[in-house]
């Protein structure tokens, strides 16, 4: 996938899966060559905010590694004793909950340390506002736009912008859309970086059509997590956790992630394809084994993201990627 000019291959990593600065996770490097190896996929930062947030997910105080070693706001969770047995049996049928809410030390923090501005391969940020109405979230792109602006020349490798508008953690209402996410593209134009908006399968084509053909955007990232209870009429959530209360309610019920995603992340694809979007697509979401790559480049993705593999199915990422960077039929 080509943006720019700015060559960011066919696999990106999903926003956070390998943390803010690529550093991953302590579970991670624990299971050792069983690991995931993300060699030959381009690396997107874990979602920022502008100001810190303390979200559901307690951090260490450098800002960015979390204190549980096994969160509780993501399920499933071995650690949670009275949940053990449910807990394997979603590690096994390949799903996971997540409600971490965008905890971290804001984008100011994180620029200051230089960690970014170090890397030198090709990489994405990922920036969300969490603000209650449309106009003080448009105003928090701003302010990051401001801030990015100023550090951008030391920046060692080209960058990308995702701008995330999906994540179903903080209550964000994306059911209109076009005017909120245009003119966050507006002000991020002055970044002069590609800039790729970030949503889920709940939000329209028709909608995602409109975004598309913002002068200032290049790519379209889809999906993120699907919120707990969400399109009931395709997922059956009691039959895939045995509740019809999520095990994350005291986080808000999280988002879905894993295998129920791919034919929902496909088929909007196909139908984005089929009603005249032509940017590029990054598309993700159930991919658990190579061959899961072949659903989404079928229906017209121009790149895939890996995100719960890494936790559902980590020995599996090197070949996932391996298998990815092999294919031609590329939209």
């Amino acid at each position: 996938m080509k943006l720019r000019g700015i060559e960011f291959g066919n696999v990106l990593g999903a926003s956070g899966a390998q943390g803010f600065f690529g550093e991953g996770y302590l579970h991670h490097r624990l299971l050792g060559p069983f690991g995931p190896k993300f060699d030959g996929c381009t690396f997107v930062a874990k979602t920022t905010t502008l100001n810190g947030r303390k979200g559901n997910m307690p951090m260490q105080e450098d800002g960015i590694t979390p204190r549980e070693f096994m969160p509780r706001c993501i399920f499933p969770n071995f650690l949670r004793v009275k949940n053990i047995p449910i807990s394997i049996g979603m590690f096994l049928k390949g799903l996971m909950l997540n409600a971490v809410g965008l905890s971290g030390p804001g984008a100011e923090f994180l620029l200051e340390t230089g960690r970014w501005q170090d890397l030198t391969e090709t990489f994405f940020l990922s920036v969300m506002s969490v603000a209650q109405t449309a106009g003080e979230r448009i105003l928090e792109i701003r302010s990051f736009v401001k801030k990015l602006v100023q550090y951008l020349p030391e920046f060692k490798a080209r960058v990308g912008l995702q701008i995330n508008i999906s994540c179903p953690n903080v209550g964000l209402n994306i059911d209109e859309l076009v005017y909120e996410t245009e003119t966050m593209l507006d002000f991020a134009s002055e970044l002069d970086v590609p800039l790729m908006p970030k949503f889920n399968i709940l939000t329209p084509v028709t909608v995602a059509k409109q975004i598309a053909e913002h002068p200032s955007c290049d790519a379209l990232c889809i999906s993120n997590t699907i919120p707990w209870g969400k399109l009931p009429e395709r997922i059956n959530w009691k039959e895939l956790f045995g509740t019809d209360v999520s095990p994350l309610a005291e986080f808000g019920g999280g988002g879905l992630s894993g295998w129920p995603l791919l034919p929902l992340v496909e088929e909007w694809v196909r139908e984005a394809r089929k009603i005249g979007i032509t940017m590029p697509i990054n598309a993700g979401g159930g991919i658990l084994a190579p061959r899961d790559v072949n659903a989404l480049m079928r229906a017209g993705a121009s790149s895939v993201f890996l995100g719960s593999i890494a936790s559902l199915r980590p020995w599996r990422v090197r070949a996932t990627i391996r298998y990815a960077n092999q294919l031609t039929n590329w939209r």
